[in-house]
């Protein structure tokens, strides 16, 4: 009898040490914020505000950082949003990568932007020529929202594809 309770408590102590705990990182939370970064591109490349702003916590920090525009809260990203899809036409992120880290708190896509600028911006007049750049972002989630987003790119190659630059 004791040899059957021994190896009753090392079965359950095997099984108890397999197991996942249900928190930040288990597999299926790491899948659903997957799934959260491929939303992100289908949103952006959407032009519909609907699509995009359910991504995001309502104390989000949005930043371009290549413009060092920053929009604080889900009012601020609307109005940055806004402009971005009033100012390009045929606007597209094509993925190409993204990963989310294993504690589930932050992830990251590589995307390439497509699009024409049609309307000027502040220091950046429209020229209606098509461009392509390499881009990426870093967000941090929180509850399953965006809370925190970063997107970096390449301003140069930006200007001399839309002819503003040699």
């Amino acid at each position: 009898m004791p040899k059957n309770v021994i190896t009753l408590v090392i079965l359950i102590a095997l099984l108890l040490g397999c197991a996942t705990p249900r928190g930040a990182g288990a597999p299926a939370e790491r899948t659903m914020l997957e799934q959260e970064l491929d939303q992100w591109v289908i949103a952006w490349s959407s032009g519909d505000l609907g699509t995009l702003l359910p991504l995001f916590s309502n104390d989000v920090y949005y930043e371009d950082v290549t413009f060092a525009a920053v929009s604080k809260g889900k009012a601020a990203l609307r109005e940055f949003a806004t402009g971005v899809f009033g100012a390009f036409a045929d606007l597209k992120f094509d993925p190409k990568s993204r990963f989310v880290s294993a504690d589930g708190k932050w992830g990251s896509i590589e995307w390439v932007f497509h699009g024409r600028q049609i309307k000027d911006l502040p220091g950046l007049p429209a020229t209606n020529r098509p461009f392509e750049v390499r881009g990426a972002t870093v967000v941090e989630f929180r509850d399953g929202k965006i809370v925190r987003n970063s997107d970096y790119w390449d301003l140069m190659t930006y200007l001399k594809q839309v002819g503003v630059a040699n």
